[in-house]
């Protein structure tokens, strides 16, 4: 959490450092304005690539866990019905040999 915050004031901190030079540099208006358009042209087209890398990574991520969780579901699967079968078998001995044990009673 420290390394977000860090993060996130060290591009603060850049972003009032960036305004700050703009609006002190010794230029007419319509050259800081020109300036700051390609800026934040540019800048927009930063965010819109990292946005569609981090789009395209959670949907990979997305994917995998999806197949894990497959995968761990189906395992699951077989596991409770190889139980299931293992309680089957045993209820039906264990249910023949009761039904010897009466027979031998009488």
């Amino acid at each position: 959490m420290a390394n977000g915050k860090w993060a996130l004031g060290a591009l603060v901190g850049a972003a009032a450092g960036f305004v700050a030079g703009i609006l002190t540099a010794p230029k007419s208006g319509k050259e800081t304005r020109e300036e700051l358009k390609k800026t934040a042209t540019q800048v927009k087209s930063d965010v819109t690539v990292k946005a569609g890398e981090v789009k395209h990574k959670a949907a990979d991520l997305a994917e995998d866990v999806v197949g894990k969780a497959s995968r761990v579901a189906g395992d699951v699967a077989d596991r409770v019905s190889g139980t299931a079968q293992d309680l089957k078998h045993k209820a039906t001995e264990t249910a023949k040999d009761a039904q010897e044990n009466i027979r031998k009673v009488k």
